[in-house]
C-alpha cells in the first residue's frame, strides 16, 4: 500500500490503535493543545472490536463518577457532529429501564437519585406512560420502570470518525495500515515505537489496542490481564408493528431478563450475555483478523430470547436479517484497564472497554487529562489498571471474566464478593481462619476474613444481610474487652539508610518523626493537589523508618515514590508481601498483651502515637500504639513465618480477657463510628486536605512532591466538607455514593463510606456537602435505597470523639 505522508520522527504521543478509544483519546490530546500527536493503526479505522458493537448508549450506571464519564459521552456526539461536519448516526429516543425484583428497584431508584444530584434527566414513569411510549413491550410483572430520555444509540463507524476528523482538525496525524512493531524504552525515558514505515520517538505511548493490547503491551515487557469472549446480538427482519408506529422506539435495558433491545431500521437489534461463555484467542488475538465474525450459535442465547420474547412478542414472530458474533476483549472486573503504568515511565494503557461508545468520550477526556496535566480530574480508581497486580494471571483473569460475562447483568451489590478464580493469594494464617469459621473477601488479591461464622454465609444487597448480627457481635466483642483484627493486607514499607528523612520529607506533605519511636500521619498530594494517600510514618531507628498505607492502593502509590530519586544509599523495599500483621483493640488489649509480652506497654512507657521493637509470644514483632478501630490498641507487625504462631498465641491469651478473632466488615463499623476516613472511599485525589481535615497534617514550611498544586488551593475556600451523618432508618445502611440533598430536594452532596455503629447504635455515614449550601440545623436527607431519609450532620464523631479510649485516659468511667 502507498502512503500518502511520512511518519513523523517525533511526537508528544503516539496512540496505538484505531478503534473508537484511540481515536477519542487523540481528539481529546489534540483538544487540551497536543498537536503534536500520532496515531498508529495495523489495518483500517474501527478494525476489531468498534465495527461490530451494538453501539447502545446510556448514561446510568452504579458509580457516580461513571455516570458523569458516560453522560459527557452521550452528550458530545452531536457536539462532535457539529464541529467536524461528521455524522455520528446519532438516535437518542430513550431508554427503558424496567425492574423486576426488589433489588433492581433500590438499584434503578439510588441511581436516579444519583443522576438527579448531577442535574441528569432519569425519573421514573408510570406504566401508563411507559407503554405510551413503548408500545410492543409487555410490562407485565414490572414493578418499576426508569426512563432516561437521551438513551439510544450511534453509528460505531460514524463516531469513531468524527473523533479522526475532529483530532486531524487540531494537527493530529493518523496513519493506517501501520502496525507497531516495537516499543522499546530509552535511557531518557522516551519511547522509539518502531513500523516499518520507520520509527517515532515519543515522550508517552497510549497502548489503546483493543483486541490487541495483549500483543502491543508484550512488545514493552508489560503482561495485562485481559481475555477475549464471542458475543452474539442479532437484528430482525422489518417489523410491521415498528413500521407503523412512524417513530423511533425507545431502547429496552431488561437487566432482570439478561438481554437488551432497541430499535435497528424497522426491526429490533436483540443481544444478551449468556451463562455459556466462550473464550476466543486465550492464547493471543491473530495479527491478520480484522472484519471478520464467528460463526453463528443462537442457541447459547435461547433462553435469553425466550425472556426478550416474554417481555416483546413481536420479537418471536419476526424474521433474523443477520446475526453478529464477533469478539471483546475484558478485564477481571469488566472495567477498563487504564493508566501509567506504574513501573514504566510514559506507558498508559486504555484497554478493555465494554460499553464503549457509552464510555467513549469521557475515556478519552480523562486519558488526556492524566497524559497532559498529570491527573484526570475524576477519581478512576475502580478503573486504574494499579488495581490488578501479578496475581492477577491468565487463570484467575480467565475465572473473573467467565464471571462477569455470564453475569453481565446481575446487580453488583456495594461491598459483594464473588468467589469466581480465588483465592488467589493466601497468608499463613489463612487455614487457621478457616478453622475459625472465617467468611473471606479479596483485596488486591489477598484473601482476608470478612467475619467470623462460617453458619451465615456471605451475601450481598442493599438491605441488612444475614450476617448483620454476626458482624455486630464482634464489634461490641471488641469495645467491651478486646478484638484480634488481622490487618496483614495494609502495605508496609521499610526506608532505610543515610538520605531516609530527606527522601521521606520531599514525599510527603508532613514532617517526619526526628526521634526514634515517634511516628507521625501524613497525607500524601496528588497532581491537582488532593489527597492521592494517607499514611502512618513510623522512625525505627537513627536511619531507618516504617510507612504503612493503603494495601490496595499500593502499585498506585508507586507512581508517586517514583516521582522522586532515592538518594544514594537509600533503600525503599515493599514488606507487604513478607510481613503480616494483627490490630489487638479495645479496652482490654493491654491485659491481653501482657500475658504474652514482657514489654512495658504502660502509657508512660508506650503512650499513643509511639513505636518499639518488642517479643510477643517469642516473635519478634514492630509494635505501634495505634489501632484503626479508634481505640485502645496496638498493631503488631512480624514476618509472614511467625504470623500462625503469633495468631495462635493472640487467640489462647485472648480466650482469658472475653477476646477473639475480629473481621474487616466489623473495623469498617468501628471506624465509621470513630470518623476515622479511609483512602479509596472517604480520601480521594478529587478532595483537597481542607476539605477532608487533613490540612492541618501539612508543614508548609518545607518542600514536599507536589505542593506548587497544594498552594495553588491552599487558601481557596473548601468545595465541600467531610462530615459525619447519623441517618434515621432501620433496615438498610448507606454503604458510599448515595447523593444527600437539602430537605427541599436540594443536590448537596454524597456519601463517601457508611455503615451500623454497633457501639452506639446508629446508622452512620461519612459525607462530603457543600460548604456552600450546609444547612444550620444540620438536617439533610440521604437516598438510602433511592428514598429520602432523614438524617442529621453530627458535630462531632458519636464514638469517643475526644480520643480518651485510644489515649487510655479514665478508661474504667467510659462507656462503650
Amino acid at each position: 500500500m502507498t502512503h500518502a505522508k511520512p511518519l513523523p520522527t517525533h511526537a508528544q504521543a503516539v496512540v496505538i490503535g484505531g478503534g473508537v478509544i484511540g481515536c477519542s483519546i487523540l481528539y481529546h490530546l489534540a483538544k487540551l493543545g497536543w498537536s503534536d500527536v500520532v496515531l498508529l493503526e495495523r489495518s483500517e479505522l474501527t478494525s476489531g472490536s468498534t465495527w461490530h458493537a451494538a453501539a447502545n448508549i446510556h448514561g446510568l450506571h452504579d458509580s457516580t463518577n461513571i455516570s458523569r464519564l458516560q453522560h459527557y459521552t452521550m452528550q458530545l456526539y452531536k457536539e462532535l457532529e457539529a464541529e467536524t461536519g461528521q455524522s455520528c448516526g446519532v438516535f437518542q429516543p430513550g431508554s427503558l429501564y424496567l425492574a423486576q425484583t426488589e433489588a433492581r428497584v433500590h438499584q434503578l431508584r439510588l441511581q436516579e437519585a444519583k443522576a438527579r444530584r448531577y442535574g441528569m434527566n432519569f425519573h421514573e414513569v408510570s406504566r401508563d406512560e411507559a407503554e405510551r411510549l413503548h408500545p410492543l413491550v409487555n410490562f407485565e410483572g414490572v414493578q418499576c420502570i426508569m426512563f432516561e430520555p437521551d438513551g439510544g444509540n450511534v453509528d460505531p463507524s460514524g463516531v469513531t470518525n468524527a473523533y479522526a476528523v475532529g483530532a486531524r482538525q487540531r494537527g493530529a496525524e493518523i496513519h493506517r495500515f501501520t502496525p507497531v512493531t516495537g516499543t522499546e524504552a530509552q535511557p531518557d525515558g522516551t519511547w522509539i515505537v518502531r513500523t516499518e514505515r520507520g520509527d517515532i520517538r515519543t515522550p508517552w505511548v497510549i497502548n489503546a489496542a483493543g483486541l490487541w493490547a495483549r500483543e502491543v503491551a508484550a512488545l514493552a515487557g508489560l503482561s495485562l490481564p485481559l481475555v477475549p469472549t464471542e458475543h452474539q446480538y442479532f437484528v430482525t427482519e422489518t417489523i410491521a408493528e415498528v413500521a407503523a408506529l412512524g417513530r423511533r422506539l425507545p431502547s429496552v435495558a431488561d437487566r432482570d431478563g439478561e438481554y437488551y433491545l432497541r430499535q435497528e431500521g424497522q426491526g429490533l437489534l436483540v443481544g444478551a450475555y449468556e451463562k455459556d461463555v466462550r473464550f476466543w484467542a486465550e492464547d493471543g488475538t491473530p495479527l491478520g483478523f480484522g472484519h471478520e465474525l464467528f460463526a453463528d450459535d443462537l442457541d447459547r442465547i435461547e433462553d435469553n430470547i425466550l425472556r426478550a420474547i416474554d417481555r416483546v412478542p413481536v420479537v418471536g414472530t419476526a424474521g433474523i436479517k443477520r446475526v453478529i458474533n464477533g469478539p471483546m476483549i475484558w478485564s477481571p472486573d469488566s472495567s477498563a484497564l487504564m493508566g501509567p503504568v506504574p513501573e514504566m515511565r510514559g506507558y498508559f494503557c486504555c484497554c478493555g472497554i465494554i460499553p464503549g461508545f457509552s464510555q467513549s468520550g469521557g475515556l478519552g477526556r480523562l486519558a488526556a487529562e492524566w497524559i497532559v496535566q498529570g491527573e484526570p480530574s475524576l477519581d478512576l480508581f475502580g478503573w486504574d489498571m494499579a488495581r490488578f497486580g501479578h496475581w492477577a494471571g491468565k487463570d484467575f483473569t480467565r475465572a473473573r471474566v467467565a464471571d462477569q460475562y455470564a453475569n453481565r447483568f446481575k446487580i453488583h451489590f456495594p461491598g459483594e464478593e464473588r468467589s469466581a478464580g480465588r483465592p488467589a493469594r493466601t497468608r499463613p494464617a489463612y487455614a487457621v481462619q478457616q478453622e475459625l469459621g472465617a467468611v473471606f473477601g479479596l483485596n488486591y488479591g489477598w484473601e482476608h476474613p470478612l467475619y467470623f461464622d462460617a453458619n451465615t454465609p456471605d451475601s450481598a444487597g442493599f438491605t441488612r444481610q444475614p450476617w448483620f448480627d454476626s458482624v455486630g457481635r464482634e464489634a461490641r466483642m471488641l469495645r467491651e474487652d478486646a478484638g484480634i483484627i488481622d490487618i496483614s493486607n495494609f502495605a508496609k514499607y521499610r526506608v532505610a539508610g543515610a538520605g531516609a528523612e530527606d527522601w521521606l520529607n520531599a514525599i510527603f506533605a508532613n514532617r517526619m518523626p526526628t526521634r526514634v519511636g515517634r511516628s507521625c500521619l501524613t497525607p500524601l498530594i496528588g497532581k491537582r493537589g488532593g489527597v492521592a494517600g494517607d499514611f502512618t510514618v513510623t522512625r525505627l531507628g537513627a536511619q531507618e523508618f516504617w510507612v504503612i498505607g493503603s494495601g490496595m492502593a499500593e502499585r498506585y502509590h508507586t507512581r508517586f515514590f517514583h516521582d522522586v530519586p532515592l538518594p544514594d544509599g537509600t533503600s525503599f523495599d515493599s514488606l507487604t508481601d513478607s510481613m503480616c500483621g494483627f490490630n489487638i483493640a479495645g479496652p482490654r488489649a493491654r491485659d491481653l498483651l501482657a500475658r504474652l509480652t514482657n514489654a512495658d506497654l504502660s502509657n508512660a512507657t508506650f503512650p499513643f502515637f509511639r513505636s518499639q521493637r518488642i517479643t510477643v509470644a517469642g516473635v519478634e514483632c514492630v509494635a505501634l500504639r495505634v489501632s484503626f478501630a479508634g481505640d485502645l490498641g496496638w498493631e503488631l507487625h512480624c514476618a509472614a513465618a511467625d504470623q500462625v504462631t503469633l495468631y495462635s498465641a493472640l487467640l489462647e491469651a485472648g480466650r482469658a480477657v472475653g477476646a477473639g478473632p475480629v473481621g474487616s466488615r466489623a473495623l469498617m463499623s468501628l471506624r465509621v463510628e470513630k470518623g476515622y476516613g479511609s483512602w479509596g472511599r472517604d480520601y480521594s485525589p478529587e478532595y483537597w486536605p481542607q476539605e477532608s481535615g487533613l490540612d492541618g497534617l501539612i508543614c508548609a514550611d518545607k518542600e514536599f512532591l507536589n505542593k506548587d498544586a497544594w498552594l495553588s488551593i491552599r487558601n481557596t475556600a473548601p468545595r465541600e466538607q467531610m462530615v459525619m451523618l447519623e441517618i434515621d432508618v432501620d433496615d438498610a445502611d448507606a454503604q458510599g455514593g448515595e447523593p444527600v440533598f437539602l430537605p427541599d430536594g436540594t443536590p448537596l452532596g454524597q456519601v463517601s463510606s457508611g455503615a451500623y455503629g454497633y457501639a452506639v447504635q446508629k446508622s452512620l455515614a461519612i459525607a462530603y456537602v457543600s460548604a456552600d449550601r450546609r444547612p444550620a440545623d444540620g438536617m439533610v436527607q440521604v437516598a438510602i435505597l433511592g428514598r429520602p431519609h432523614t438524617a442529621r450532620i453530627l458535630d462531632r464523631a458519636p464514638f469517643d470523639p475526644d480520643g480518651a479510649r485510644l489515649r487510655d485516659r479514665a478508661l474504667a468511667e467510659m462507656s462503650p
